[in-house]
């Protein structure tokens, strides 16, 4: 299928939810096993984490936006000449390999239907199941875009109900509101938890409870380079001393381990002896960098056009940055061309910004700075680093105080008229000359 075929099966609105078939019971790491899980002792009695797992989530959403594509073969790709990033089960089993490029997914595997990635619809229904799963607990940590960590610690007695019984319910109710199937992993660490959610999605019910007495199993059914935080480099590394499973990891004593290995060995080691050492914490940290780019539908040598398409990466990224309460003091353009040659210029602000105005005005110098009309691009994109909170910015002697604030709030209000009406409803006037937006953008409330 072609992105030209897109239209004909991709409605414009959500699908109503259908829920997915409820599992029945637990496989794999026996539930009935749980009371006796290795615990960190606490004032308030046992700790225990559940991993919540999107199920191959990207092409989830794309079957919740179109349920006529459930049991069918489907690959999420990053763009029209970019490679697959997410695969349903069915696409698997006819071999589609993650990031194959495109044409040569389409010419290899022509029965697989291929979608362009979606992220905006993607962060809105990852939110509807953050959310659902902060109606459980007041304790909740988004690792990802499609997985969090959850504190059941309580949850229990306060549900009248078991730790795979209270697992199952929250994987009917996000199935049945959202309609995105879910694995779940609990224990009493976070690894413990990512494993049990790995090992759950062969399990028919894709729940699973790593308990004191199934810990060990677990831990020797698991390869080292499947540990979380291990990796395959690392994994590579550790079967050179003879370490091939989790279990033989956690064999090795301390001194041996934290000699090699540093603090981060030792905290691994712990973790998958079920003490937990990282616990969930609601904090928000502060990003490194935050950047957005995408390739365009066509490699261009229009100035207008790659200002158009960079002031839509700069409100993506501006809005990021609102979110989170900060400004940004570095910014970044990214121009890639037709044969993969990449430019990157970027500039260090005595006033931290955060609003698009202003940020543009830097970023088109920048950009035109490294224009060559005789060049053909492909991708453009925008990078904010070195990030400051709004409660902590000092304020400078150069910048003008009504500017700012009327800048402050004529970006929230950007971001509340697309929180109700959706996202690109308001166009910033950037170029003069009429060039298309960039596609994909859910524009009616009816669409979320």
């Amino acid at each position: 299928m072609s992105f030209d075929d897109r239209k004909a099966v991709y409605p414009s609105n959500f699908a109503t939810p259908h829920p997915n078939p409820s599992p029945t019971r637990g496989e794999g790491l026996n539930s009935s096993r749980c009371s006796n899980t290795t615990t960190k002792q606490t004032a308030g009695g046992k700790k225990y984490i559940a991993l919540v797992d999107c199920d191959s989530f990207f092409v989830s959403c794309e079957r919740k936006l179109n349920p006529e594509l459930k049991g069918l073969p489907v690959s999420v790709v990053s763009g029209e000449r970019g490679c697959v990033i997410a695969r349903s089960r069915e696409a698997k089993a006819l071999g589609v390999p993650m990031g194959i490029p495109l044409f040569q997914a389409v010419e290899k595997y022509p029965e697989c239907i291929y979608i362009p990635a979606n992220h905006y619809a993607y962060t809105i229904i990852s939110k509807m199941v953050m959310n659902i799963l902060k109606e459980y607990s007041p304790n909740v940590q988004v690792y990802s875009i499609d997985e969090a960590f959850v504190d059941f610690t309580g949850l229990t007695r306060l549900y009248k109900k078991n730790l795979f019984k209270l697992a199952l319910e929250i994987q009917e109710k996000i199935a049945k509101e959202v309609d995105i199937p879910v694995t779940i992993g609990v224990s009493t660490s976070k690894t413990l938890a990512k494993l049990a959610s790995d090992k759950a999605k062969n399990t028919k019910s894709r729940i699973a409870l790593a308990g004191k007495l199934t810990r060990l199993e677990l831990l020797k059914r698991t390869e080292i380079d499947e540990v979380w935080g291990i990796g395959r480099r690392l994994g590579v590394k550790l079967r050179g001393y003879g370490i091939k499973t989790a279990y033989d990891f956690i064999q090795r004593d301390d001194a041996w381990i934290q000699k090699r290995f540093g603090k981060n060995g030792l905290t691994t080691k712990a973790e998958l002896l079920g003490i937990m050492v990282s616990p969930i914490t609601n904090e928000i940290e502060l990003p490194k960098s935050i950047s957005d780019t995408k390739s365009f539908l066509e490699f261009s040598s229009d100035l207008n056009f790659l200002k158009n398409e960079l002031s839509i990466h700069i409100h993506s990224c501006c809005k990021r940055l609102r979110k989170i309460d900060c400004k940004t003091s570095t910014i970044g353009v990214i121009l890639k061309t037709k044969d993969f040659r990449t430019y990157y210029e970027k500039v260090n602000l005595d006033c931290p910004l955060n609003f698009e105005f202003d940020i543009s005005k830097i970023a088109f110098e920048l950009l035109e700075k490294m224009f060559d009309t005789s060049i053909l691009y492909r991708s453009i994109g925008i990078v904010f680093e070195n990030f400051t909170q709004n409660s902590e910015e000092q304020l400078s002697l150069f910048e003008s105080i009504p500017n700012r604030e009327k800048n402050e709030k004529l970006g929230k209000s950007l971001d509340i008229l697309e929180q109700k009406f959706g996202r690109n409803i308001v166009r910033t006037g950037f170029v003069d000359k009429d060039v298309p937006f960039k596609q994909g953008f859910l524009t009616s409330p009816q669409d979320i």
